[in-house]
C-alpha cells in the first residue's frame, strides 16, 4: 500500500508526465539497452525505431499516475499488457532492471524538477505496479504450464504445412517437434514465434493470431507479408521467403484477452479489415461449428480480391449455418468501404461485434458501431502492435 503522501506527489506528477513522458521514455529505452542489450531478444526492434513502444510506455505511467488512488481502473491494461509479457516471456528478475533505468531517466530528463522526494515516490510506486504485474504473470505462467499439454516460454514447432492463402497472406501449420498435442486455446488468441535471422544479432518475436478454431494437433497462424522497405516486414518477409515445410520455429503458448464468449448463441457480427481477419477465422469457425444455430454476421473489407484470404472457407462455413450472411468490400473499388448503412443493414445492435483490422479502420467501425446504437460493452476490439489509446484515436 501506498501512504496518502506518496499518492499526492504521484498525482502531482501527472501534467509533467503528460507533458514530457516520451522523452523520459525514449531515454529510459536508450539506457537499458546500453547496458542491457540481452533485452534487445525480447522487445520488438520495429516498434522501437518508430517510437510505437516509447509512446505506449509514456501512456500507461501516465495512466498509473492518474489513477493512483485506485489502481484497479488500471487492471485490465495490466492483464493486457501480462498477456503480452507471458507471449514474450517476460520474467520476475526483468522488472528491477525496468524499474532502475525508468527511474534513472525521470531524473535524467526532468532534472531538478524530479526533487529525492518525487524520485522516491515513483521507485514506491513503481514497486506496487510491477509487484502486480509479476502476481498476474505469475498465475498465467502457473495456469500455461499445468493445462494439458502446456509448457512455458518458448518450444520447438515444426512446418508441417505451407498454404498461399492470398497475394499477400500465407498459413503456417504448425505441429509440436515433440510429437505431442497442442493445448487448447479461446478463439482470438495469439501466440509468439521467435525467429533467428542470418545476419541479424538478436532474435525477434512477434506475435500472430491463431488462424483456425482449436484444432488438438497443431496452430495455424496466417501472416501478411509486409512490404521490403517497411521495417515492421522483416519477419513477416523471413516467413514467407525462407521458412518452409519442415523446417522449425519456437512458438510460445496462447495468449491474449481479444477472445470470443462461445457460451452466448445471441447474435454476433465479426468485423475485419484486411489481415485482421486472423483472429476472425477461430472465432467464426468455433461459432460454425459448436452453434451454428447463433445469427450471424461476417463483413470483410480488403485492398481487391487478390489480396482477400479465406474467402471460399468463409462462404463454405456460412452455407452450413442456420442464420449467417458474409459481405465483403473492396477498396480498390467504388464505394469500398463497410459504411454506417452497412452496419445498419447487417449488424443487430443488441448482438455482440468483434472488430480488428488497421487503425483508421478500427476507429471508424468503432464510431460507427456506436452510432447505430450498439454499447460499448458489446463491442470487442484489439489493435495489432503496442498498447493505444483508442479515446486519442476516436478523437481525432
Amino acid at each position: 500500500m501506498l501512504s496518502p503522501e506518496t499518492r499526492m506527489i504521484i498525482k502531482s506528477t501527472a501534467p509533467v508526465l503528460e507533458d514530457h513522458g516520451v522523452a523520459i521514455t525514449t531515454r529510459f529505452y536508450s539506457r537499458m539497452f546500453e547496458e542491457h542489450p540481452e533485452l534487445l531478444n525480447i522487445f520488438n526492434h520495429a516498434n522501437q525505431a518508430q517510437g510505437r513502444q516509447q509512446t505506449a510506455l509514456a501512456k500507461t505511467v501516465y495512466a498509473a499516475a492518474v489513477h493512483i488512488d485506485n489502481l484497479e481502473e488500471i487492471m485490465p491494461a495490466v492483464i493486457q499488457i501480462a498477456h503480452k509479457h507471458v507471449s514474450l516471456g517476460v520474467k520476475p528478475e526483468h522488472y528491477p532492471i525496468v524499474g532502475a533505468h525508468l527511474l534513472i531517466a525521470m531524473k535524467e530528463v526532468l532534472g531538478d524538477a524530479a526533487t529525492d522526494e518525487i524520485i522516491q515516490a515513483w521507485s514506491d510506486a513503481y514497486g506496487v505496479i510491477a509487484d502486480a504485474f509479476i502476481s498476474v504473470e505469475k498465475s498465467m505462467y502457473q495456469t500455461t504450464a499445468k493445462q494439458e499439454n502446456g509448457w512455458n516460454y518458448f518450444k520447438d514447432f515444426v512446418v508441417a504445412r505451407k498454404v498461399k492463402e492470398s497475394d499477400v497472406i500465407t498459413s503456417f501449420y504448425l505441429k509440436p517437434a515433440d510429437g505431442s498435442n497442442v493445448p487448447t486455446y479461446i478463439p482470438g488468441q495469439y501466440i509468439s514465434v521467435r525467429v533467428s535471422i542470418p545476419g541479424e544479432k538478436y532474435t525477434m518475436i512477434r506475435q500472430y493470431s491463431l488462424s483456425q478454431a482449436s484444432k488438438p494437433d497443431e496452430f495455424r497462424i496466417s501472416v501478411k507479408r509486409e512490404a521490403d522497405n517497411d521495417p515492421n516486414g522483416i519477419v513477416s518477409i523471413y516467413l514467407h521467403k525462407q521458412v518452409n515445410e519442415g523446417d522449425r520455429l519456437e512458438v510460445s503458448a496462447p495468449a491474449g484477452v481479444f477472445v470470443l464468449d462461445a457460451s452466448k448463441t445471441t447474435p454476433v457480427a465479426f468485423i475485419s479489415g484486411g489481415v485482421g481477419i486472423t483472429p476472425m477465422m477461430s472465432m467464426f469457425e468455433t461459432v460454425a461449428t459448436s452453434t451454428p444455430e447463433r445469427p450471424t454476421v461476417f463483413l470483410h473489407g480488403a485492398r481487391n480480391r487478390s489480396q482477400h484470404a479465406f474467402d471460399e472457407d468463409i462462404r463454405s462455413f456460412v452455407n452450413r449455418m442456420e442464420n449467417a450472411s458474409y459481405s465483403t468490400v473492396y477498396s480498390d473499388e467504388e464505394n469500398g468501404f463497410i459504411t454506417r448503412a452497412m452496419l445498419e443493414e447487417h449488424v443487430d445492435p443488441a448482438g455482440d461485434a468483434y472488430v480488428c483490422g488497421p487503425v483508421p479502420f478500427m476507429v471508424s467501425m468503432i464510431r460507427e458501431l456506436r452510432n447505430i446504437g450498439m454499447d460499448d460493452s458489446r463491442i470487442h476490439y484489439e489493435f495489432f502492435g503496442p498498447a493505444m489509446d483508442l479515446e486519442e484515436l476516436k478523437s481525432q
